[in-house]
């Protein structure tokens, strides 16, 4: 017997395409049907890879041809997957936060090259001049701001917002803090993985009653890790600033912090370095200076990534001796560490100014697959 190629096609528009709510002829899943006397062959294409959906959609196709055109054809079905292109898988996009007018990273690709001392520094001189200021303390394993900032006995209250409970931060200086300190006893060790980590943050930033800031300072833990992603995820960071001293074991990682935020994926504007401990002057000898960790390394790894250099921090054992008494070195007013201070604060706010006028604002970072997460080179 010769089967009619048109009954072929009328019998398949009786099977649905699965999940897509159409029949097989109206979606275009039929590609292609060839008779020869009983023999029939189809070509289909379908969208859901799975076997299940595989293995129906054939048995289908043998089964009403049987039934509605010959019950002796000698079916062929050549199947086809077609899966479409994910992508938004696993998204994470960044939330807002209202009133916030720009948000700086400051980070160290290394440990123990005074970033948290430098942060602080910067914000409380930033509220001296007059600024509405935050400063997000993220480093959950190490956290130091309660301390520095004189406020480690304190803890935040909990305010009702638009029908919804919000931690209040704790001020000091003029500075609004939230830190993980503020959570645990001063011997106790946070030993929790990244996923807890993040979400720990994610409570700090979004359930916080920042109200209206000019800046809000993050102040991130070394070097670059999952905290970092988090954090660029949650925030759409404005501008980062990576601290370094002028040594060739601090430059290395500093590097790799400044190719961190220059990464593709996260694309995070550079405001400058800051070479922190870049000499030391005995209070005997004011005019003197010893460059006990190297001289210029900060200031040539910035030319050399053409990225702005922000200033010098000497090492001055009254700005070791003010973080511990949680009084930042920057209010000590008319001394050379204020006036230093103050200069690498106008030029932060200068850098982001001009980034400002030159590029839009950064978007929170949407990693999709694990090429965010991989290494870099530069």
């Amino acid at each position: 017997m010769k089967i009619d190629k048109k009954e072929v096609l009328r019998a398949l528009e009786n099977i649905t395409v699965p999940g897509e709510g159409q029949n097989m002829v109206e979606s275009g899943a039929v590609k292609n049907i060839q008779v020869f006397g009983d023999e029939v062959e189809v070509d289909i294409t379908i969208k859901n890879p799975s076997l299940q959906a595989r293995k129906k959609t054939e048995v289908e196709i043998l089964k009403i041809i049987h039934d509605k055109v010959y019950a002796k054809a000698k079916i062929k079905v050549n199947l086809k997957v077609e899966a479409p292109a994910k992508t938004t898988v696993n998204e994470i996009k960044g939330k807002p936060i209202p009133g916030i007018q720009s948000i700086i990273a400051v980070a160290s690709g290394k440990g123990g090259v005074g970033k948290s001392t430098v942060t602080a520094n910067l914000a409380v001189t930033l509220a001296k001049m007059g600024f509405k200021v935050g400063l997000l303390d993220t480093d959950i394993y190490g956290p130091s701001m309660p301390i520095m900032l004189d406020v480690a006995l304190e803890k935040p209250l909990s305010i009702n917002v638009d029908g919804k409970n919000k931690m209040k931060p704790v001020e000091n200086y003029g500075v609004k803090l939230l830190s993980i300190g503020f959570f645990t006893q001063p011997n106790q060790a946070v030993i929790w993985r990244g996923p807890m980590a993040s979400k720990a943050l994610n409570q700090m930033i979004f359930d916080a009653h920042w109200d209206e800031l000019d800046f809000l300072l993050l102040d991130l833990p070394p070097g670059t890790g999952d905290i970092h992603l988090s954090i660029m995820q949650s925030l759409p960071v404005t501008g980062a600033v990576v601290v370094s001293t002028p040594q060739e074991i601090a430059l290395a990682d500093a590097r790799k912090g400044v190719a961190m935020f220059q990464q593709e994926a996260i694309n995070v504007p550079v405001l400058g370095i800051i070479e922190n401990m870049a000499y030391f002057t005995p209070e005997e000898l004011p005019d003197n200076k010893y460059h006990i960790f190297g001289k210029d390394g900060a200031k040539h790894l910035a030319q050399d990534l053409k990225v702005p250099f922000l200033g010098e921090i000497p090492l001055v054992q009254s700005i070791r001796e003010a973080g511990d008494v949680g009084r930042p070195a920057a209010l000590q007013n008319g001394t050379p560490t204020e006036e230093a201070f103050e200069t690498l604060t106008k030029n932060v706010v200068q850098e982001l100014v001009k980034r400002n006028t030159a590029l839009p604002p950064t978007e929170a970072i949407k990693i999709t697959t694990m090429a965010g997460c991989s290494a870099v080179k530069k």
